[in-house]
């Protein structure tokens, strides 16, 4: 699949630096208590239909989220090691999991960008992409 051709402007959530990555454009909800290893940045979960893909220094595109209050702290431990994703697209926004980008920043870490993108529009994120500190993000 060719990447995205035209830019697409996303909300965002939690603001931060401009940032590229390859796309990971996930096909099913994850929890990332469980679901994503916090010591190495694989997906973890059995079921997950991109297991045994990391998400570190990745575009990551979330179709949604399955809630656990431990997210926040597997997200944390990510941006605290450098796996963090370089940045994090919600369909919707997730309290708990933006939570770990805050608690990140209040301790002087630099954490991704969160931004929010409707799911039906994520599949065409793809190849290399960079998002500017507006939420624009383009070929990259």
């Amino acid at each position: 699949m060719a990447a995205i051709l035209q830019p697409v402007q996303a909300e965002i959530l939690i603001p931060g630096a401009a940032a590229s990555g390859e796309a990971l454009v996930l096909d099913a909800p994850i929890s990332f208590w469980g679901g994503v290893d916090p010591f190495t940045a694989a997906i973890i979960d059995a079921r997950h239909p991109q297991r045994g893909r990391n998400i570190a220094g990745t575009v990551l595109a979330l179709p949604g989220t399955i809630g656990s209050s431990s997210a926040s702290a597997v997200l944390l431990e990510l941006v605290r090691t450098g796996l963090a994703p370089a940045a994090i697209i919600l369909h919707e926004p997730d309290a708990i999991l933006l939570l770990g980008l805050i608690v990140a920043r209040e301790m002087g870490w630099q954490a991704p960008m969160a931004l929010k993108l409707d799911r039906t529009a994520q599949p065409q994120l793809t190849g290399c992409l960079a998002i500017d500190a507006r939420g624009r993000i383009t070929p990259g």
